[in-house]
């Protein structure tokens, strides 16, 4: 039987790279609402940092498994 992970790495390679652009995209989206017209929106603009930057590390720890367990492709 396979391993999960290296499954998931082979089989679903897109998963990483979702997750990866969805985190830049949130964080990107939080860096507009720190703007001094957004005042109002500073608390979302918090947590689509700390969601995006979460989803980012998992999106770049996703590319290392791939360069881990297929360092040739």
């Amino acid at each position: 039987m396979p391993h999960p992970i290296r499954t998931l790495v082979n089989d679903f390679r897109w998963i990483h790279l979702a997750v990866g652009l969805s985190g830049n995209t949130l964080f990107f989206l939080g860096s507009i609402l720190f703007l001094p017209a957004f005042e109002p929106w500073k608390t979302l603009a918090v947590w689509m940092f700390i969601v995006g930057s979460a989803l980012m590390l998992f999106g770049s720890l996703g590319e290392l498994l791939k360069q881990v367990l297929q360092p040739n492709s």
